[in-house]
């Protein structure tokens, strides 16, 4: 039966927090690529711009999905409206929230009320995580607890797994485009993302986490260490930089950003998400 087949796969796992399984993160990776042409063909029309610029300023927009998704962890919202917030549908919501700020904020510069719509774009955005914020902050004051070493530590080690990798791409392999701020974000939010997992799962002093993508989670069983999350992203970084800024002078320069924005999703937003639980222990 189709609705067998949807439950098992799709809403099963969504609502019981099981791991993601081969089926559901194929769907998943499809929809993605889809988005993405969609969202290209609608940037296109709308005259906005897709470049380095917007791609910064659309960074807290990525951090406020991480956090958001940390709201449906701790169980503040025990009612069906929790699972808006949770993958998939949380990524409708925040590109929903997300588009209508940057439409008011051209608007509003068109109107004449600010100068660069950008700078309004990206401020809402940052306000936004830190609403979110105060929320966890109080949250784990009165539940839980904040641990401030875990706060250190991880940034801590995804600052020193992207220097390395960094200065191996700049200084070893001579890839002198490597300093562009949109890689360094792309290595950065990467290598969040495993250390965020490494931390989680071998070294989190009370609570047991898991991996829960299909890959990732084969990979750590297999060799007993969730350290192996550094070297599978370096698998996928060094060939990925490579092509994109191979292709970078002969793609369309707007399908390029959003290809590389999207890789920039993937990984800080799961990042920052990890990282904030293990800070409230939920």
């Amino acid at each position: 039966m189709i609705s067998d087949f949807i439950y098992k796969y799709y809403i099963d796992p969504i609502r019981y927090e099981q791991p993601y399984n081969a089926v559901e993160t194929l769907t998943y990776a499809l929809i993605l690529i889809i988005a993405v042409y969609f969202i290209y063909r609608w940037f296109k029309k709308s005259g906005f711009p897709l470049d380095g610029p917007f791609v910064m300023a659309t960074l807290p927009y990525i951090i406020l999905g991480g956090v958001l998704r940390v709201i449906q962890d701790s169980r503040m919202i025990q009612s069906d409206l929790q699972f808006l917030i949770v993958t998939p549908l949380i990524y409708f919501v925040i590109f929903f929230y997300t588009v209508t700020i940057l439409v008011i904020s051209h608007y509003l510069e068109k109107r004449g009320l600010c100068k660069n719509y950008l700078r309004i774009y990206a401020g809402v955005g940052i306000f936004s995580v830190f609403c979110v914020a105060l929320v966890l902050i109080a949250w784990g004051m009165t539940h839980t607890r904040i641990d401030l070493f875990v706060l250190t530590v991880i940034p801590l080690m995804a600052t020193v797994a992207t220097l390395l990798v960094f200065a191996c791409m700049r200084y070893v392999l001579r890839w002198q485009y490597v300093t562009d701020p949109l890689y360094i974000t792309l290595l950065f939010g990467q290598l969040l993302d495993a250390s965020a997992t490494s931390f989680g799962i071998d070294l989190h002093p009370s609570v047991q986490y898991i991996e829960q993508h299909v890959v990732g989670s084969a990979l750590i069983e297999w060799t007993g260490t969730a350290f192996v999350m550094f070297p599978l992203k370096l698998v996928v970084l060094f060939p990925a930089i490579y092509i994109m800024e191979m292709y970078r002078k002969e793609a369309n320069p707007a399908f390029w950003h959003l290809v590389l924005l999207a890789m920039i999703v993937v990984g800080l937003a799961p990042g920052i998400r990890d990282m904030t639980r293990m800070v409230l222990y939920v």
